[in-house]
């Protein structure tokens, strides 16, 4: 037998090294576009299937068309559907594109500095594709920003900052230079996934003829969610959109019911704030919102399902509410979520305890404090508050001891889609209560 010399592990960890460089790229490249536009030259990365890119909103104008080279060769056009200045975000869509490939979001926990980032671009216009490397060099979460000494250079806007799983971390913005030199000395920021989380989760404006306009008048609107449907881009659910007009202080109840899929209800504000998201409150898999309008203008409802894929018929029930039907109901106006609804065998599911509970859920941002409060004048009321992966965070009985009202004040942890149960105490708690998310 050979006496060989033991393989330098040096050796191997620049095996692992130059491994990883080239699945991250094969991975990855095919799913980021050179974009041409009034504003200048960029990169974007596509997030979904049908054709929908994230890139910088200083690339775009927001009646702007902007032109598109997919890696394959093929030149697009996509309408610019999104924009948000203040976060240097924007989304476009491109027409008639199916099965394109993607690039997925990691997990907000996952970013850490000193880890390994790459960067796709195409610097200055001229080099689409370009692979750089380097690490997080800094974190500023008060901006939103990643700190990274991977090279990047004009043209790099807009594209993705990827892990070593080949997941998007972070959307390249902007370079530090020195007065008289233009191009890339280390330091070099991308928008962090907190952000990119906090700019999706809103649904794109619908296209003016997307709202069904709707008549308040109780009756049931037939309906129908199939894969033409517009696609809510935090989570791959499909959607329609209706629009009615509502005035301050009005009352609504709105129902969404369906045989073939868990039904889950949105309500949106003219300012484009969600007042309210239901699942389960009208019983079985059907969702419900009541609720009080803050102000004049028109409202959008959004059809939507509790998990991506599901698709079916669907009835739409909106009614209106006198202001002395409303009860003990108070105006959303400052709420994160608001709703009033009845906990029963019927209405809701069960904890191991034996105890009954309804799920709602609500957008947060990392850092913010929100104050939850259940008031009950049938049962004896208890709130779990849960993040978008099932962990609980925080829970409470009574408020006060002289109360049964339940609450919580909490300081976020992350940017997520958060969870809230309002659950009964015992098995035998049942009844009416308000649920409101400051």
């Amino acid at each position: 037998m050979l006496n060989l010399p033991p393989l330098s592990p040096v050796v191997f960890a620049q095996n692992r090294e130059e491994e990883t460089n080239i699945r991250v790229y094969e991975q990855a490249s095919p799913a980021v576009v050179f974009l041409e536009g009034k504003q200048g030259h960029g990169s974007g990365s596509i997030i979904r299937a049908d054709g929908l890119i994230l890139t910088n909103a200083h690339l775009v104008n927001s009646d702007e068309r902007v032109k598109v080279m997919l890696p394959d060769g093929r030149r697009l056009q996509a309408e610019v559907i999104r924009l948000d200045r203040n976060l240097d975000l924007a989304l476009l869509q491109m027409p008639s594109v199916g099965n394109l490939p993607t690039l997925p979001l990691a997990s907000g926990e996952s970013v850490r500095v000193g880890q390994r980032v790459f960067a796709i671009g195409n610097p200055f216009g001229q080099f689409q594709g370009t692979f750089t490397t380097g690490i997080i060099s800094r974190l500023d979460p008060e901006q939103g920003l990643i700190q990274t000494d991977a090279a990047i250079n004009p043209g790099n806007s807009g594209g993705p900052l990827l892990n070593s799983q080949g997941e998007l971390i972070g959307v390249n913005t902007a370079i530090y230079t020195h007065p008289g030199n233009g191009g890339n000395v280390g330091i070099n920021f991308a928008i962090a996934l907190n952000s990119i989380q906090t700019f999706l989760a809103t649904p794109p404006p619908p296209r003016p003829a997307a709202p069904h306009l709707l008549t308040l008048n109780g009756e049931a609107r037939p309906g129908t969610l199939t894969p033409q449907s517009q696609i809510l881009a935090s989570d791959n659910t499909f959607y329609n959109v209706y629009a009615f007009q509502g005035r301050a202080g009005m009352g609504v109840d709105i129902i969404l019911r369906s045989a073939e899929f868990d039904a889950y209800l949105i309500l949106v504000a003219p300012d484009g704030r969600h007042l309210a998201e239901d699942d389960n409150s009208a019983g079985g898999r059907d969702a419900r919102i009541t609720a009080q309008l803050p102000n004049d203008g028109i409202y959008l409802i959004l059809t939507n399902t509790a998990r991506p894929g599901e698709v079916g018929r669907y009835a739409l029930q909106v009614s209106p509410l006198e202001t002395p039907q409303l009860g003990r109901l108070q105006s959303a106006t400052g709420f994160l979520l608001f709703a009033e609804g009845v906990l029963s065998s019927t209405t809701g599911g069960r904890l191991q305890d034996g105890s009954l509970y309804q799920e709602y859920s609500f957008q947060g941002r990392a850092g913010q404090v929100v104050h939850i409060s259940i008031e009950s004048p049938d049962f004896d009321p208890y709130v779990i508050l849960m993040d978008s992966q099932g962990r609980k965070l925080a829970e409470n009985h009574n408020l006060h001891p002289k109360t049964t009202h339940s609450g919580l004040s909490v300081t976020l942890p992350i940017t997520d889609r958060y969870r809230v149960l309002v659950n009964a105490y015992d098995s035998r708690g049942e009844g009416r209560y308000v649920l409101r998310v400051r």
